[in-house]
């Protein structure tokens, strides 16, 4: 299933029930004094946060939803009963706003409940009507309706690892390579439109769209998707050698020389400025740079750049997703960080 992360809905509270007029019936005693019982409240309308990052899904043919009418009293004092509830289930993370008041609600971790619309009040039965001097009321008064709104809901993922850099870094391939994950995979500059998810070894990674050099300007994809890093726990930078195409003497069958080849620490550094740009403590997160298609390059390029990258103090680890050794290789590693 295809990760939604942004929806509109529109939902409405349930409308009270109505209150009514009744009279007790009792031997001798005309009318016998009211008796009529008030309606029930309608139901409430709320979201509530669950780990299933793809479940906005589920929202995406059906967009309008409205919490159960109250129903309305009843005789002999009988109080209607309440709408039931309308709980709508998003993921954690998730920001929702109130398109007409702009409110803002964000849903931070599992279980976490929060009341969108209260159901309206329902009516008043004859008998709260009876005084000393009418004995005998004819009044009701029906149910109030509900709460209406109309709701943009944006995910903001919650992930252990969020995977970074150019299209066609590799972060698709290396998803699908680490997990069960499906993600579209191509040998051209091909971005990711959507961010894939893909459960390694219990934790949670996920593959960032790419990002282009402008993209905390809004550039290409730009702050749609870089908001999806902020509550990563860890950034894994991936920077492929084919980067280094045009000063590696050696390169694999189906690669082309480009000309547009910038130079891998050029790019990592492009993509640092992105995330320093945005702001939001992106910068400051922990970072793991993950040089990719060793496949391209030869071992003198292979060594330089490990050598050139571990200046930043950071780990570095080289891959080749035609390698199963190389991708399992570093599956370990990973595993050894995030357990840290």
């Amino acid at each position: 299933m295809a990760l939604i992360d942004e929806i509109k809905l529109k939902a409405a509270a349930g409308t009270g029930g109505d209150g009514v007029v009744r009279w007790r019936r009792e031997k001798f005693i005309a009318k016998g004094g009211p008796a009529g019982g008030d309606g029930g409240r309608g139901g409430h309308v709320y979201v509530e946060a669950t780990r299933d990052v793809y479940i906005m899904g589920t929202y995406k043919q059906k967009r309008e939803y409205k919490a159960e009418d109250g129903k309305d009293g009843g005789s002999s004092s009988k109080h209607g009963r309440d709408g039931e509830d309308l709980i709508l289930m998003l993921p954690i993370g998730s920001i929702i706003t109130n398109i007409d008041t702009d409110h803002v609600e964000r849903l931070t971790k599992e279980g976490e409940r929060i009341l969108l619309l209260h159901g309206g009040q329902g009516g008043k039965g004859n008998e709260q009507f009876k005084s000393s001097i009418n004995t005998t009321p004819e009044k009701a008064t029906p149910g109030k309706a509900g709460e209406v709104g109309e709701f943009k809901i944006e995910l903001e993922l919650y992930a252990d690892v969020g995977l970074i850099g150019l299209p066609n870094a590799g972060k698709s391939s290396l998803l699908n390579a680490l997990t069960n994950a499906t993600a579209k995979i191509g040998d051209y500059a091909f971005t990711t439109l959507d961010p894939n998810l893909g459960s390694f070894r219990k934790y949670i990674l996920a593959d960032i769209p790419g990002l282009i050099e402008g993209a905390s300007e809004g550039k290409g994809l730009g702050i749609k998707f870089l908001r999806h890093i902020k509550h990563t726990n860890i950034l894994l930078h991936l920077v492929s050698f084919e980067n280094e195409m045009n000063t590696s003497p050696v390169r694999s069958k189906t690669s082309k020389k480009s000309e547009d080849s910038i130079g891998m620490m050029k790019v990592y550094k492009q993509i640092r400025g992105e995330l320093e740009k945005y702001g939001k403590g992106l910068a400051e997160k922990e970072e793991i740079i993950l040089l990719t298609k060793t496949d391209v390059s030869d071992e003198k390029t292979i060594a330089a750049k490990v050598k050139e990258f571990t200046k930043l103090k950071k780990p570095v680890f080289t891959i080749s997703l035609y390698d199963d050794a190389s991708v399992k290789a570093f599956g370990d590693e990973l595993v050894k960080i995030l357990r840290k």
